[in-house]
Order: structure tokens, then sequence, then C-alpha cells
């Protein structure tokens, strides 16, 4: 089908990631003919998921995609004399710098497979020197190997191709694994057993008795499935706009969330647990009865401080640091409100930014919990997908696997009027959504992007120890040198169906000021421990055991400007990638921007019609009556809603 599609379309939506999705979805709703291609074989762009071996498979086509040469295009041939071609490009370049470690045990053997798995494909993984971290200044070029230890995977990307499979949350503290004993073998060796055996694989001594919970890499591997790992680290604010838009067009019915259990902060050298609620202030042993009413009445303050302008008026112009000091706060106050609460840093955010947003985290507390973040289980890959599901139940037309080559200008009307695919099919369209990544060096020459770094670990055990092991958290670790940024740092438990049972699936992320592993490795060390350097007694050391690790820089294009791209018809429509914030309002503003200009008339995303009240051929005054009074029970927030979506899980089925 895919080499034989309709010939004509209202919106060509090129890229599947949040924003293009969410317009595509609005687009299909409103009655648009809309054609949804991606030239990737997964969902999402870079806000997918992967399983472990999806994820290794994705680095793999990264590296092979450095390599791809621009050939003689052949869509040339399908250019007239009054046309003129934006050839699009065929390289992704919005990932930079990876490099993956490997801490846990490396007791591979050729029959290694993950489970379920339906084909293999070598893929490698470098184990790593854990005293290595300390010298990074040194950066493989993305095509260099330095790959020690081949292990086979399956070649599959997308790991939610069985959500057809029932949603099941195991919430069982995973404390009853099977001991398992340490013969393993490790490649990773000390500075000094470098020098002398380069190549040699070390047996530690097993003798003694048999380590508890002992992951290896193999381990991961066989549970490679359990993974669902994402490219961008984001959460959903509670009363955040994508809530409000999955609850407003019905999507939310297509997915579950988790609420985020856990504020936490960096203080000291030490992790520890923020009061954000009343009750958890009041409970709280870490504030003295003195420090409780200051921060309550601090937090009352901010809730409805704009009727109170003379309290921050004279301090608009100063840090929101600055004005807490100037505040009836102990130090310990201003640095859970800065950092946890406002989560911004001691000079990113001003006073008036500074309340807004902690007034934000204040409103969003309480309607589904304690805290005021959701997370999609499986991922934040998921989000795309419902919504593109939403797309194809109102008619839009899906390709994967299908690539543009160049977008079809008129010379005269200079208005873009078709797109050359693979296939060298004329597709025409009124209007055209392309992601950043897919246009050429040349149509992006004058624009300057920002990078975020990333990183992603599995670890063994959680940063802050707790009662239940099914703990998902956010902490915030403050920037120390000038000229670098505050990391945000989300911890996610096995019950987000987000890791296999006994790990923990750990995000950072900050802006960029170097590569990420250079941005990002002084902070893993200060909260994780190298699997590797752990003392086999040492069952009681603070920090949790790093497994295994990922860095790598993304583009951000979310503050681009329109005018930055070199001639752009006014019909083509700009998409950004992920941004480095931790919501995801400027994913939903800018997909309810361009429907506005594609649709001006027409409502973002309304709710769908109910299914009994649709007429076939029918008085069509009477179906728009029967959907007009559906809108107003679907916004409206009444006790039995909040009471359907405020369960742990928020199942909207």
């Amino acid at each position: 089908m895919a080499d034989n599609l309709p010939s004509e379309f209202d919106v060509i939506v090129i890229g599947t990631g949040l924003p293009e999705s969410i317009t595509a979805a609005a687009c299909s709703r409103s009655g648009q003919r809309v054609l949804h291609v991606d030239s990737r074989s997964y969902y999402g762009g870079n806000w997918a998921s992967f399983s472990f071996s999806g994820l290794l498979s994705w680095l793999k086509e990264y590296q092979e995609n450095s390599d791809i040469v621009n050939e003689n295009p052949a869509w040339q041939e399908h250019i007239l004399e009054n046309e003129e071609a934006i050839a699009l490009s065929r390289k992704d370049k919005t990932i930079q710098h990876v490099e993956v470690f490997c801490y846990a045990s490396q007791d591979l053997h050729e029959d290694v497979e993950e489970t379920g798995a339906l084909q293999k494909n070598h893929a490698s993984v470098t184990s790593v020197n854990p005293t290595e971290g300390e010298h990074s200044a040194y950066l493989p070029s993305e095509d260099e190997s330095s790959c020690t230890v081949s292990c086979q995977i399956p070649t599959e990307q997308t790991p939610n191709s069985d959500l057809e499979s029932s949603l099941e949350i195991n919430d069982v503290e995973a404390t009853g694994e099977e001991e398992k004993h340490c013969d393993d073998k490790t490649c990773v060796k000390s500075a000094s057993e470098e020098e002398t055996s380069e190549n040699v694989l070390t047996t530690e001594d097993t003798t003694l008795q048999p380590r508890k919970n002992r992951i290896t890499y193999s381990q991961i591997i066989k549970e490679g499935r359990r993974f669902n790992i994402d490219l961008v680290s984001k959460l959903l604010y509670s009363r955040g706009l994508l809530i409000d838009l999955l609850i407003k067009s019905n999507v939310s019915r297509y997915a579950e969330f988790k609420n985020i259990t856990r504020i936490l902060a960096f203080r000291e050298g030490r992790v520890e647990q923020v009061p954000c609620s009343r009750a958890d202030v009041f409970n709280s042993k870490q504030l003295t009865m003195v420090e409780k009413r200051m921060l309550m009445k601090f937090l009352t303050f901010c809730m409805e401080y704009e009727k109170h302008p003379d309290e921050y008026k004279a301090y608009e112009e100063i840090t929101f640091s600055e004005y807490l000091k100037t505040q009836k706060l102990t130090p310990n106050l201003q640095y859970f409100l800065l950092h946890s609460i406002a989560m911004t840093s001691e000079t990113a955010s001003n006073t008036i930014d500074g309340l807004k947003a902690t007034k934000n985290f204040l409103h969003c507390l309480g309607r589904y919990g304690n805290t005021p973040f959701l997370f999609p289980l499986y991922g934040q890959g998921e989000l795309p997908q419902c919504f593109c599901r939403m797309c194809a139940v109102f008619g839009g037309i899906y390709c994967l696997r299908h690539s543009v080559q160049c977008l079809v200008v008129d010379k005269e009307s200079r208005k873009c009027k078709a797109v050359i695919d693979q296939f060298g099919q004329r597709i025409i369209s009124k209007h055209f959504l392309v992601e950043d990544s897919y246009f050429s060096e040349n149509t992006c020459s004058h624009v300057q992007y920002r990078q975020i770094s990333r990183s992603v670990l599995i670890t063994d055990r959680s940063v802050l120890k707790a009662d239940s092991d099914q703990q998902i958290s956010i902490l915030t670790v403050p920037a120390v040198e000038t000229g670098t940024f505050a990391v945000r740092v989300i911890e996610l438990c096995s019950s987000t169906m987000t890791c296999m049972k006994g790990t923990y699936l750990v995000h950072l992320t900050c802006t960029s000021s170097k590569t990420a592993r250079e941005d990002l490795e002084p902070v893993v060390q200060k909260l994780f421990t190298p699997y590797t350097e752990t003392e086999i007694e040492n069952e009681e050391d603070e920090k949790p055991r790093l497994l295994w690790a990922l860095y790598f820089n993304m583009r951000d294009s979310s503050d681009v400007s329109r005018n930055s791209y070199n001639d752009l018809p006014s019909n083509i429509y700009v998409c950004s990638g992920p941004d480095c914030g931790l919501g995801n309002d400027n994913a939903v503003k800018q997909a309810e921007t361009l429907f506005q200009q594609i649709c001006p008339n027409e409502d973002f995303c309304p709710p769908p019609p109910n299914p009994e009240d649709i007429v076939i051929d029918g008085d069509s005054l009477q179906s728009e009556a029967s959907e007009s009074s559906f809108i107003p029970e679907a916004n409206s927030e009444t006790p039995k809603e909040s009471r359907s979506l405020g369960n742990p899980e928020l199942s909207s089925q």
C-alpha cells in the first residue's frame, strides 16, 4: 500500500514526534485528509521509547546513519520547469556524542538472547574501566568502535508492539529474587591490571559466599523486553496542558499513568525527601515546628501572590533565590523551595518566574496524588502513539519506513504543492508539517541549535531507601560550577513497566554546556557507585550500584524561529523536537498554534461524538446538538471525573 498511496491529501505530516502527532490527530478529527509518514521504523522520533535491545539497535542505526553518502537524487527528473524542490535530509543529525558503558558482569554466552525474540542481530556494548570516568576528556568519535563484548540481540525497534497484551502492574517488592552465585566473569579491570593484561578476562574469587541479587548483563539482555527506555525524559503536570488535552479529546483511554511518589533534594552530599503537601509538611521529621509554620505561610502566599503585589513588586528585578532570602525562611527551606518546588536555580529565574513556578507546583498537588506529576506506563513514547491512534480512527493514513525525498514548490505562487516519496510518487497537498530533523543543511544553514545532555542508567536500587521498592522519584541536583546547569534526575521503578524487577531506570537531563558525559558524569559519580567497584561483603553501601550507562547529546530546536529557515513557503510548517523542560506544554502549544493556522475556525481536538448519538444520513443539526451537549461534560471537572481518574494507574477505560 505504501507504494500506491492516494495522490492527494489536505495535510501531509512528516515525522511522528509528539507535536506532529497531536497536530495530525487534531486535523484528522476536524475532517482533514491526513497522510502521516516517517522514514523511521518506529513511532515517536526523538520522543520514542525502546526495549533494551531496541535501544542498542537504535544506537547502531545512528552509527550506520553517519556513514550515509548522498547519492545523485533520482527525484530531480520529476521536477517540472515551473517548479523547484526543497530536498530533505537522509541523515538524522539530532543525536551526537553517544557513549555506552557496561558495569555489570559480562557472563555472556552465544545462546544469550532476549526472551520472546523473533530475530537476531549482532550488536555490541562497551565494557569500561570504572575509573575511566575521572578522565572524561577522551571522547571517541561517532564512527569509532571501542566495543569489547559482543552479544546477540533481536532487531526489534518498538517495544510497544505487544500493547494488545493485558496491562499488568506488579507492585510486589522485588525482595524474593533467588540468590545467584558469583562465578561470573568480568572484563572490567583496574588501571594496574590494564597495563599488564589488556585483553585478559579476570575471574573473581567466589569461594567465600554467594552474592545477593547479583544482576548480570545477560539478565538484562534476557529481560530486555521489560525495559521501555525513553529518549527524552519528561513528566506530566497533573493540571498541565497535556493532561487537559488527553481528557478533553478522550485520548486518555489509550494510556495509563502512575503518580510520582516522591520529590527529592540533593543537599550536602545526601539525598532527602522534600515535604510538599500539607500532610507531608506536618509529618516531616526534617523540619522543626517553626520551619513548618514558615513554609506553610509562604506556600499559602504563593497560591495567591497576584492578590498581594506589595509583597513582591519591589523584588521583581532580582532572582528568585535572592527574593527567598528576603523572606522569613531558613536556609533549609530556601533550598527546598528553590530546587525542588520551583525547580529552578540561583540564577535561572527572576522573582515572578519563581512565584509562578511555585504556584503551578502547588496548583497541581492533590489532583491525582500527593505530588504534582504523572508518568505514562510503558514510557513517554506511548503519548505520540496515542494521538496517532486517534488520527487513524478518524481516517488518517500512516506509513512508517516511508521517506519523502523532497518538497515541490511552485515558482510562481511560492507555495508548496506536493511531495515526492521514495518510490517517485508525487502526492499533492495543501499543507505540509515537517519535523525539524528532516530539513537539509541548506535549509538550516542559519539556524542556531541548543543541545540537551542526556544519560540513561540502569541501577540495582533506589537513590533513597524506603519501605517500598516501588518508588518513582524526581530529584534536582544544583549546578556547582559557573556556566553549567542543574541536572534533573527521574528514577523509575519496575511498576512503571520501564525496567525489569530488581532494577531502576534513571534518566538524567540538563541543558548542554559540553558533551553529555562531561555534563552528567559528575552527578552520576555523586549518586552511584560502579557495580564492579563495590565489595562483595559491603551490602550496606549507601550508594546504588550502576549496572549500565548511556550518554548522548540531543538537539533542542524548540526555540528556533521559523524565519531562521531558508526560503520556506508559507504552507510549510516546522515542528520542533523535544525541549529540555520537565513538562510537555511546549509541544501542546506548538501543536495548537499550527492547527489554528491550518484550520483557523475549528475546535482543537474536541471530544469524540458519542457513538449512540451518531446518525447516518440523518439531520446534521441533531448530530451537532448531540456533540455539543457532550463537550461540557468532558471538560467539566466533576467529582465523578476526579474519582475515575484518581486511582494510581489512572486507567481510563
